[in-house]
């Protein structure tokens, strides 16, 4: 891949219609009224054209930030792995001080994503994202020397700091190149990384721990060691390998280009692109925004708790530790499949609500099993966990695609997408903390506790979807009313969301 250096600023001008129709190469034959076309058409182009371009975004975008998020989700939560292979002992951790170290974690983190995803819109993509890769591959790196309990605390702070960008960054560059009706599948592609990084940290940190003594380190530093090297020398390749903008993409011709950016003004329908303090004010003052933040609440305070302790918590079912580390593997496999088949078909469908709902009911029903079985049964418990995967992470990705569709307008978005991100990771603090070792083995505190975040995400969930359905009702009336049609997109043009031109999706 070749890197685009050109200025973002430009990145939605319209494409003229004569540059839309007139490349005889791209749009060969493309003549909507002819009697023998069969095929559908959009914005001038046929859909086996359009599809043949979104396969060409997707094999350029989707793979390289998808292991940018693997990365990112590996260094975060290996501290589960590292818990297991001795640096609880080592580092002399006792009572809630390891479950302190794993929140703090949350504390700048939350705080950096809408500053970060603002300076990623005035910044360029491939030069700030690579830059806090960069920082906190170092940060993991050297967690290798760590020796006391507040040598823990201060590298996880600022690892949680450096870290803040990545995951809505990604997500919001997402909504920069895809529509709407799209970005479900893309980000649920995007978040599988997170489940693979589960799948294969606990590989890693069994294979790993083999060195232990080497060097005079031992197993847990190792992990962190060349975990963090490698997710620095991915970092500084990033800055040659990532794409900024549909704009100066360099791995489409003009007239694609002109095409994609086309289409995401129709989608968002002309709405305003440039960055202006009162958009930001806009998404922190919509309580719909604060609708999905509680959604986003109920579905991350498990998925944190579960990559945080899913090792400790198969290893309390009676395995061994190196055991418990590769039995942490199929339930992210699991949950993985499912991430990408409910992304697929929540974009098939275009519906969003109905999907987290479904989602956290399954998530519901597999932590019911781990609260009921006793520790007789841990192969049923187990069955638990899986099924437990198989709910909470598909949620992640149409929530997020949820929030970045009913925002309008880029800089509302991004600041939505961060505010909802920032805000619900507080939880993390919370995952933290329910799972304690003197719950052993039953967790009856952690499991129910999560349950009831699963069903704030349901409730949170079903009041969007009314409130999103009367909106849209309420609009196609004024519509009606005031005889307003898309040839007005330009008056609104500030409103975001709130144009009369926008609908919702439920």
């Amino acid at each position: 891949m070749a890197t685009t250096n050109g200025s973002h600023t430009d990145e939605y001008s319209i494409a003229s219609p004569t540059s839309i129709l007139g490349n005889k190469t791209l749009y060969e034959d493309a003549d909507p009224e002819a009697p023998s076309e069969k095929q559908s058409w959009r914005h001038g182009i046929s859909l086996k054209h359009e599809k043949a371009i979104l396969r060409r975004l997707d094999f350029h975008l989707l793979p390289f930030v998808s292991l940018l998020y693997l990365l990112s989700f590996l260094d975060r939560s290996n501290i589960g792995n590292a818990k297991v292979a001795g640096m609880v002992s080592d580092l002399h951790l006792v009572g809630l001080q390891y479950n302190t170290a794993a929140a703090v974690f949350f504390i700048l983190y939350c705080f950096a994503e809408i500053p970060s995803n603002v300076l990623l819109k005035l910044l360029r993509p491939s030069r700030w994202i690579p830059s806090i890769m960069v920082i906190w591959g170092i940060i993991m790196t050297l967690m290798c020397l760590v020796n006391s309990y507040a040598g823990l605390l201060v590298a996880r702070v600022f690892l949680g700091l450096a870290e803040a960008g990545l995951f809505p960054g990604v997500t919001f560059y997402l909504s920069l190149w895809y529509k709407r009706s799209e970005q479900s599948k893309r980000v649920a592609i995007f978040f599988s990384a997170a489940t693979i990084a589960g799948a294969f940290g606990g590989l890693l940190a069994y294979a790993i721990e083999k060195l232990e003594g080497r060097a005079g380190l031992r197993g847990w530093q190792w992990i962190f060691l060349i975990e963090g090297l490698v997710t620095v020398a991915f970092a500084v390749a990033a800055y040659w390998l990532m794409y900024d903008y549909p704009s100066t993409a360099t791995f489409l011709t003009e007239d694609e280009r002109n095409f994609v950016i086309d289409r995401l003004k129709h989608d968002s329908t002309d709405l305003a692109t440039h960055y202006d303090i009162k958009f930001v004010w806009q998404a922190l003052t919509d309580w719909k925004c604060w609708i999905q933040v509680c959604i986003y609440l109920g579905i991350i305070i498990p998925v944190y708790a579960f990559s945080i302790f899913i090792p400790t918590i198969i290893q309390e079912l009676g395995y061994t530790a190196s055991n418990a580390q590769l039995l942490s593997t199929p339930p992210y496999i699991a949950g993985c499949f499912f991430t990408i088949l409910v992304g697929v078909y929540s974009d098939k469908l275009h519906l969003r609500g109905p999907f987290i709902v479904g989602c956290a009911s399954v998530a519901i029903t597999g932590y019911s099993i781990l609260y009921a079985t006793p520790p007789s049964l841990p192969g049923v418990s187990y069955a638990g966990t899986v099924i437990a995967a198989c709910g909470v992470f598909p949620s992640i990705a149409v929530v997020l695609a949820w929030t970045g569709g009913n925002a309008g307008g880029d800089i509302k978005r991004g600041v939505a997408l961060a505010l909802t991100i920032g805000v619900a990771n507080l939880g993390g603090i919370c995952s933290s903390f329910i799972y304690r070792s003197r719950d052993a083995p039953r967790f009856y505190i952690g499991h129910g506790t999560v349950i009831g975040c699963l069903l704030l995400s349901v409730l949170g969930s079903c009041t969007g979807m009314v409130t999103y359905w009367r909106l849209n009702k309420q609009k196609e009336e004024l519509c009606r009313r005031e005889n307003i049609d898309q040839s007005q997109a330009h008056r609104f043009r500030d409103m975001g969301d709130a144009s009369p031109l926008f609908r919702y999706t439920i």
